[in-house]
């Protein structure tokens, strides 16, 4: 594990402020609004609520910032926390094309209009799973927009595919059966909602391991602080199978990026890949440590 490195410019006073749909969506007083941001026929739900440093919180694949709202409510006690879905997912619209640059165009469009909105200051970028990934490009894309990353069980770069030929079928049929399982329970609500296919799903955690390979570039331009969260079994816990094929070329990912950037400060927790949902209050510590609130810690 490497030394963390913290941020040093923090958020102003918030001032009140309107969306791109003329919502008023701002204050300061910890109040949590709402708002849309439209981009190329893509309608994005944001909200925004908290005090202190600006942070954005990107979902990943298949989640959905209700699905993150444990995580965001802990984190909203100190910081200026800006959360959305991404499109085909939650309150978003379901406009196609469903793809890792057309996700990165809607973390964009968020970035942007929050940018303009205000406060000045840069914010943290904290992505979970896909969302990871799409920070870390975003923030090779504009090293100057962003004041760190922290990176939830994503943006790794595996030394090899994730998914290998004789993993795709029992990668296919999991995402089915998730996607049967999500359209048998409707009381989830709007909130919580994938539209993607299963095929969808599938094609694009192929894309996600092409992405990966030529990660470490993307890592190289940026200079902003970087911390990881790593579960430790992000497969699973058991023996058979892929699962412990993929457990080790999780940690290998992982230690690869850290012998090319020792800078990069590595958390792991004793999880699997739903430790954004079952281990929040750890990873808003880890976050408050590497980042610390711009008013000190919360009472």
């Amino acid at each position: 594990m490497t030394t963390r490195t913290s941020a040093n410019n923090a958020a102003g006073p918030r001032m009140p402020y309107r969306g791109n749909d003329g919502i008023r969506v701002g204050g300061g007083d910890g109040t949590v609004r709402h708002f849309t941001v439209r981009h190329g026929g893509v309608t994005i739900p944001v909200s925004r609520g908290g005090r202190g440093r600006p942070l954005v919180l990107c979902p990943g694949l298949s989640s959905t910032q209700a699905d993150l709202h444990e995580l965001a409510g802990l984190l909203r006690r100190e910081y200026d926390v800006v959360t959305f879905d991404l499109r085909g997912h939650g309150l978003a619209s379901a406009t196609g094309p469903y793809s890792f640059d057309a996700f990165l165009s809607d973390l964009a469009a968020v970035l942007t209009e929050s940018e303009r909105l205000g406060p000045a200051s840069a914010p943290v970028l904290v992505g979970y799973s896909l969302g990871a990934d799409l920070a870390v490009h975003y923030a090779a894309g504009r090293p100057d927009a962003v004041a760190g990353l922290v990176l939830v069980d994503g943006a790794n770069p595996l030394p090899e595919p994730f998914i290998t030929d004789a993993d795709r079928a029992g990668f296919r049929a999991m995402w089915e059966e998730s996607a049967a399982q999500q359209a048998a329970a409707p009381d989830r609500g709007a909130a919580h909602r994938v539209v993607l296919t299963a095929q969808e799903i599938f094609d694009l955690n192929i894309e996600v391991d092409e992405v990966r390979s030529g990660l470490l570039a993307r890592y190289r331009a940026i200079g902003c602080p970087i911390s990881m969260i790593m579960s430790t079994s992000v497969a699973g816990g058991g023996t058979a199978g892929r699962v412990p094929r993929h457990n080790r070329l999780w940690r290998a990912g992982v230690e690869r990026l850290v012998r090319e950037r020792p800078q990069v400060a590595v958390s792991r927790l004793d999880a699997d890949h739903r430790l954004v949902f079952t281990h929040a209050p750890e990873i808003a510590r880890i976050i408050r440590g590497a980042h610390p609130p711009a008013d000190g810690p919360a009472s």
